[in-house]
């Protein structure tokens, strides 16, 4: 049956504001996702931590954020967005308190709180962006969540660090964040439709919750495109989770001698650069129909520039540059989340999305670490030079190589390809990695 007119309308006005509060959601998460590397000085003082120790600290975010991936997907398949995407804003301001306490056992808590809660908020929008308007617009729509994302990433570095730097407390941002997410939680729950029947035909059955969720799961999972797709996204990740927003700033001072708040300007316009790659990279793609070319030409460009920031004359290129390019490089890296959504089925549609975000940053959350244990180890936990932040992270270029190969592995889904039976609204997943279609 077809909607009047005046409906379709309301509809579609119901679907736009709830997937815009959501994603106003993700940018208050990454405000408090990036906003630690602005402010290690004065954590390192007040929890009595080494650097690394600190970064390990600052990572479990992602130990949250990785396994809740997969609740957060399964749950919004199951029940819908506003049953657990305002939990997930209660959760993250819970972890801001806690993590204002300067307390390392109750911060690590809250840290982790931070990443569990915060996951639904990318999973909420990127279901409602797939969900509530066409497909030929799905990876336009994911680039702009993930700019509101990234404009958090960024004002997280270059608003809080000057505040920081002008009096600010660190305790007093954390606990202002908290505030911050209670009438956003409040907002996400009055504001989200009650079902998605609101704007969606269909509401799957609640019957067998864990039974539907254990075979979503096993569907994506068995699809080999799905693997890549998380593997590919999670290395483009990684030099803005890793390196950028947690040394992005002390690599700056330690290296080149630039002063601390200009290096939170220049670390900060690796998510500026964010904020415009994920649209634009998402409007080309489905502008020419296809994914993986864009997916390769990012990786590409992002390539060359992690090269030319660890290894490169300092002096070569504007000094904002090479951070900004990197940026809009790495927006490529939301296209894999259009591409593993068109390659499994329309009902696994939150599930995917939990699947690449779990892959993505679970390596982010192991990865971290790693580095910041490396850098320790060839600076011999004394002061750092160059030297030091080349042999630590030179491992990020080699993974984004890999990422480059993977995407010549990856299958076509855009819709120039959607002839060879690409789509996701009329093909499923045989469980092999390959799509077939339903009769």
């Amino acid at each position: 049956m077809t909607l009047p007119r005046d409906e379709k309308s309301g509809v579609l006005g119901i679907a736009i504001f709830a997937w815009l509060i959501t994603s106003v959601f993700y940018f208050y998460q990454y405000v408090m996702r990036s906003a630690p590397s602005v402010m290690m000085p004065e954590l390192t003082g007040a929890f009595g931590l080494t650097a690394a120790g600190l970064a390990s600290l600052i990572g479990l975010f992602y130990y949250g954020y990785a396994p809740f991936s997969l609740v957060a997907g399964v749950a919004m398949d199951q029940l819908g967005p506003r049953k657990v995407v305002p939990f997930g804003a209660a959760l993250v301001a819970i972890g801001a308190i806690l993590f204002a306490t300067g307390q390392p056992l109750a911060a690590g808590a809250g840290r982790f709180l931070q990443g569990a809660g915060g996951v639904f908020a990318l999973i909420g929008a990127v279901y409602m962006a797939t969900t509530y308007f066409p497909a030929s617009r799905a990876a336009t729509l994911i680039g702009v969540t993930q700019m509101f994302g990234m404009a958090g990433g960024s004002a997280g570095q270059f608003v809080v660090g000057p505040a920081i730097a002008h009096g600010l407390s660190w305790s007093g941002f954390w606990i202002a964040m908290a505030v911050a997410g209670i009438p956003i939680a409040a907002f996400l729950f009055f504001l989200i439709p009650k079902s998605r029947s609101s704007v969606d035909a269909v509401v799957p059955a609640r019957t067998d919750w864990a039974r539907k969720a254990m075979a979503s799961f096993g569907a994506v999972f068995r699809n080999r495109q799905s693997i890549l797709c998380g593997l590919i996204a999670g290395l483009m990740f990684l030099p803005t989770t890793t390196f950028d927003m947690v040394w992005g700033v002390r690599f700056l001072q330690e290296s080149h001698n630039v002063p601390y708040s200009l290096a939170v300007l220049r670390s900060a316009s690796v998510p500026f650069g964010w904020i415009i790659g994920c649209p634009l990279l998402g409007a080309v793609s489905d502008r020419i129909g296809r994914r993986k070319p864009v997916i390769a030409g990012g990786a590409i460009v992002l390539l060359a520039s992690l090269v030319l920031i660890l290894y490169g004359p300092p002096d070569l290129f504007p000094p904002y540059s090479l951070g900004l390019l990197a940026g809009i490089a790495s927006g490529a890296a939301m296209l894999p989340y259009t591409v593993i959504k068109e390659a499994n089925r329309p009902e696994h549609s939150g599930t995917a999305t939990g699947v690449i975000n779990f892959i993505n940053f679970s390596l982010s959350a192991v990865v971290g670490p790693i580095l910041g244990s490396l850098l320790m180890r060839v600076s011999g936990g004394g002061e750092r030079v160059l030297a030091h932040y080349q042999a630590a992270f030179q491992p990020l270029v080699f993974g984004i190589a890999a990422a480059i190969i993977l995407t010549l592995f990856l299958r076509e889904t855009g819709s120039a390809k959607s002839h060879a039976g690409f789509t996701s609204a009329a093909f499923g997943n045989d469980g092999k990695g390959s799509v077939r279609a339903d009769r």
